[in-house]
């Protein structure tokens, strides 16, 4: 087996050295972990505050593994980093390698171990009838002309740790491997060397006979968990950039904007529209698809998360264009007119990322407002008679906040955001 050669650079330094926010500029896009042969980096998205202490950096990353785990999947994240370079980018089995640290842990700081069945001879303890009647001696007494037999001691089953087995080898094994690749994330524990180790194969093949054999949930996980692991170490990856994340975010921004703010079932505000053909039959086209619908207190907010860099460079250019702008109040259209809601309840927003303790507007809070489009082709002027999502809001969010606080009850953001929108009419 081969275990990995330490990474000296993370317990060397403090690990917010090792963290980088990236600007979203060609080449600086990926947001997740990088491991290669000298170092690891930690890349988070635009407007992303770091923490200021070891211990809150940690959860930092706890958190953007979660949200990357959470709002990617495998085919969606990055393959190759650089397809110019000539090191090959692998996807590094991250989840398998915190499960088998977080076990070791979970259990006191211990490697599994299975254990051995031994009886032996007690007047107490879990009775094996049929071995206590083969090896015991009973005490013979006579009641009413009737032999009786009296036990003193029996033949009881115990068990003991037994740490030769293979899979506790496997086991030590793979806890080093994984602290030697993320302990960093845990603090500075590091566990002792396995010392001599079985071949990756031979590992692979014991952990696949144990794994249909185990009910237990945990134990399944971690079989599971150590199989990945070696499946991943045994494709000879010590040459190749390992990575843990993606280099389109902005489709994280989307899912993340929708499930903190969202309704479900959005699908039947999407404007749709269909041919009507002359040689064949009709057909309908792929409709236009807001990012996210609110409904709160009664009232429609149509929502376009942008991963648009304006909330960190204040340059117009990182704005949404005029596309973007038309399409927007297209969806809010299609509400007042063909889903009957009355138009003052209809309001229109793009949501952006920046950091309210690092950004160029003065501002400070974790909702923000910059500014608003308009259309021309709907008039600048503000009448009464203008539509409310005619006036699109250009709203900015704390990355940081929004990240921490997508999952539960999101009402308070909710609540943050109607205030940062409705405030402007």
């Amino acid at each position: 087996m081969n275990i990995a050669k330490e990474t000296n650079s993370v317990k060397e330094y403090d690990i917010l050295n090792h963290c980088h926010v990236n600007t979203n500029e060609e080449g600086d896009r990926f947001v997740g972990i990088r491991l290669d042969t000298d170092t690891i980096t930690v890349h988070f998205p635009i407007g992303y505050e770091l923490s200021n202490t070891d211990a809150e950096v940690r959860n930092d990353i706890m958190n953007l593994i979660q949200v990357l785990s959470e709002f990617t999947t495998k085919t969606e994240r990055l393959i190759s980093t650089n397809k110019s370079n000539s090191v090959e980018s692998v996807e590094f089995p991250i989840h398998a390698y915190r499960y088998v640290i977080e076990y070791f842990f979970s259990i006191g700081g211990k490697y599994y171990t299975e254990t051995d069945v031994v009886y032996k001879t007690n007047s107490k303890g879990n009775q094996d009838w049929s071995k206590t009647f083969k090896k015991q001696s009973p005490l013979v007494y006579q009641k009413n002309g009737v032999n009786n037999l009296i036990y003193t001691n029996f033949t009881v089953r115990t068990s003991t740790p037994n740490n030769q087995k293979l899979i506790t080898q496997i086991n030590r094994n793979c806890v080093y491997e994984a602290f030697q690749r993320l302990g960093w994330l845990y603090g500075p524990y590091v566990p002792e060397h396995p010392g001599i180790t079985l071949d990756a194969k031979t590992s692979i093949a014991i952990l696949r006979t144990k794994l249909p054999n185990t009910n237990d949930d945990k134990k399944k996980q971690l079989f599971q968990s150590m199989l990945d692991m070696l499946t991943f170490m045994d494709n000879k990856t010590s040459d190749k950039e390992l990575y843990y994340g993606t280099g389109e975010f902005e489709w994280v921004w989307e899912k993340l904007i929708d499930r903190a703010f969202g309704v479900r079932h959005k699908e039947e505000y999407f404007p749709r529209a269909k041919w009507k053909l002359k040689f064949c039959s009709d057909t309908e086209t792929r409709p236009l698809m807001p990012d996210t619908i609110m409904i709160h207190d009664g009232k429609y907010y149509v929502l376009d998360a942008k991963y648009y860099k304006y909330g960190i460079t204040g340059r117009s250019e990182h704005l949404p264009n005029g596309s973007s702008i038309n399409k927007q109040i297209t969806y809010g259209e299609y509400l007042d007119k063909y889903k009957r809601v009355n138009f003052t309840l209809i309001y229109n927003a793009f949501i952006m990322p920046y950091s309210k303790n690092n950004n160029l507007f003065g501002l400070h809070d974790n909702v923000g407002h910059i500014g608003e489009a308009t259309g021309d082709w709907k008039g600048e002027e503000r009448t009464d008679e203008q539509r409310t999502y005619e006036r699109i809001q250009g709203i900015v969010i704390d990355t940081k906040y929004l990240m921490n606080n997508y999952l539960g009850n999101t009402e308070k953001m909710k609540i943050a955001l109607v205030v940062c929108i409705e405030s402007e009419f």
